[in-house]
């Protein structure tokens, strides 16, 4: 198996005839889904999407893939082709938009109305191109045929590329759902011809690729959401993803069959249902919504409310329920249902809201003790039947994190794709399709971008450092006045500290310290500002270390007189 090295350079000149692979994002990582494919000089990209930060990257709204690759090369891009329309593949689309916003976005008609909803919202009107399964487009040497897939959003495709270097197949996320609810299966047939004509490279959803058999079907969902409004005390609160239109139906059936209204909380839960609702994706029933403003009409055991926040997100609806930051406030007679399943790292803050919702007493239904979700990935059953349907001369697993790319590499081998021809690569690794063989030839930068509210790419590793010490240890001020040409020291040192778990009068101790050892660099002709910063953070860092064990944050500030 050909797998990325640290030390790989910058990829050569792409050979004549050859097909160039760079994933931007979604290799190695859930979330932040993007390709770019190149031939012949031109370019045509595959999905663009956003990662949710984590713990330890507080303040940061969403991470985004580095444009830095495409970033001379904006005039050569054909098209963003987009498989369906979940964030972590459409959330980066305004970002690279605002570099060159003429950009066709190709998807269906779906995919394309949740974005353009919310290209509103960053004021961008885009060019857009609404394909449907069984269509081909062309797009200058890229030829693409759509495939129908199945998947926890309606309307996702698939994509197959044909260049003269060969045929790509990319499945997109996907799963093989035999009874889903909308009747649009995964287009097996299709595969299986694909693979007939030959398939140079396999590019497939590799989620779930640790888990054995065939994912459960929607359908089974739907008696045990039904059971859980049934023995609802009261409230009946749901949490799932603003893209989960086939949740959302269930929601809604359930609750036509309870005799309950049903409210949309959260700003992107209300826009993404009023658009799955307009193009008829969504069937609501009529007089079964009520307004946010009207729920006080309402008996508590004839309501539901859907909101998001089924991933703990700390500003989403449900999460500020569970910490008294909401108007709708929790009792011991609501219930909570998280309709969807724990993206890996999320574990934490889901457990939190958990818990906040517990300690009001609310009764909590997961996916751990009830069938409340199914996953919208093909598991490692379904993966084996693709690939021994598609024969691909070549196979790159995608979407996953590392253990989820290595367990889909290791399915490829057991249907009999040579070791030589499995390509786990990472977020940068350069691919290159050349004669029908898939070799990594180098690197480029693909490191992550972070939003935090209107700056973009402002704030760096070292600046989510520093956060984390200042979240984790506190910090300390030290102010000296010194004389501006002596470098004595003559007012100060003044120590404050917050969040440090010191009390300030402790620092008496170890003012005489930094007192001589200014003192000592005024006598050695000290008197750079650099220098006798470092001089005051050794000193007060070694103290508070000896002392407390804590690192802190060392702030000093040299006033001049």
């Amino acid at each position: 198996m050909s797998h990325p090295h640290p030390e790989l350079s910058h990829p050569p000149t792409l050979a004549e005839g050859g097909l160039r692979i760079v994933a931007l994002g979604g290799l190695g990582e859930i979330g932040r889904n993007m390709t770019v494919f190149e031939y012949g000089g031109r370019l045509l990209i595959v999905d663009c999407g956003v990662l949710f930060p984590e713990t330890e990257q507080p303040g940061i709204d969403l991470i985004l893939p580095d444009f830095e690759y495409i970033r001379d090369r904006l005039d050569d891009i054909e098209a963003i082709v987009l498989t369906h329309g979940h964030e972590d593949h459409i959330g980066a689309v305004p970002y690279l938009l605002r570099e060159r916003r003429d950009i066709p976005l190709v998807g269906s008609r779906l995919t394309l109305a949740l974005l353009e909803a919310k290209l509103t919202e960053h004021r961008i009107k885009p060019v857009t191109d609404v394909v449907r399964e069984g269509e081909t487009r062309s797009f200058g040497p890229f030829d693409a045929e759509f495939l129908s897939v199945n998947h926890s959003i309606p309307d996702a495709l698939a994509v197959a590329l044909r260049t003269p270097a060969g045929l790509v197949l990319a499945t997109g996320d996907f799963k093989m759902d035999q009874l889903p609810l909308d009747g649009r299966l995964t287009d097996l047939g299709g595969f299986a011809r694909l693979g007939a004509e030959g398939i140079d490279l396999l590019m497939s959803d590799s989620t779930n690729a640790e888990v054995p058999g065939f994912v459960t079907s929607e359908r089974n969902i739907g008696p045990v959401i039904d059971e859980v409004f049934r023995t609802a005390q009261e409230r009946l609160i749901v949490a799932c993803f603003a893209s989960h239109i086939h949740r959302v139906q269930q929601v809604l059936d359930a609750a036509v069959a309870n005799r309950r209204k049903v409210c949309f909380v959260g700003r992107s839960m209300v826009r993404n249902m009023g658009v799955a609702r307009e193009l008829g994706y969504l069937r609501v029933p009529e007089g079964i919504m009520v307004e946010q403003r009207e729920l006080e009409d309402v008996p508590a055991d004839r309501l539901v409310l859907v909101c998001t926040g089924s991933q703990g997100e700390p500003m989403s609806a449900l999460s500020r329920m569970a910490g008294r930051d909401h108007q709708i406030r929790i009792t011991d007679r609501d219930t909570v249902m998280l309709a969807s399943s724990l993206i890996p790292g999320n574990e934490t803050s889901v457990n939190r809201v958990i818990n906040g919702l517990t300690r009001w007493g609310a009764r909590i239904v997961h996916k751990g003790n009830a069938l409340v979700h199914v996953s919208g990935h093909a598991s490692a059953g379904e993966l084996l039947y693709v690939l021994n349907m598609t024969k691909p001369g070549n196979f790159m697993p995608i979407h996953g994190e590392w253990r989820h790319l290595r367990a889909h590499a290791k399915l490829a081998a057991l249907t009999g794709v040579p070791d030589d021809n499995i390509v786990i690569a990472e977020d940068g690794v350069v691919v290159d399709l050349v004669d029908g063989q898939a070799r990594i030839v180098g690197a480029v930068p693909a490191g992550y971008v972070y939003v935090d509210g209107l700056s973009v790419g402002q704030v760096t590793e070292t600046s989510l450092k520093d956060r984390r010490i200042l979240g984790e240890e506190g910090f300390v001020s030290i102010v000296v006045g010194i004389d501006s040409s002596s470098g004595k020291v003559v007012a100060g040192p003044e120590i404050h500290a917050r969040g440090a778990g010191i009390v300030n009068e402790d620092f008496d101790q170890v003012i005489e310290r930094l007192e001589a050892a200014l003192q000592d660099a005024a006598g050695d002709g000290v008197n750079d500002v650099h220098q006798l910063h470092q001089i005051i953070r050794r000193t007060a860092g070694k103290w508070v270390s000896d002392n407390y064990r804590r690192r802190p944050m060392i702030i000093p500030v040299l006033v001049e007189v």
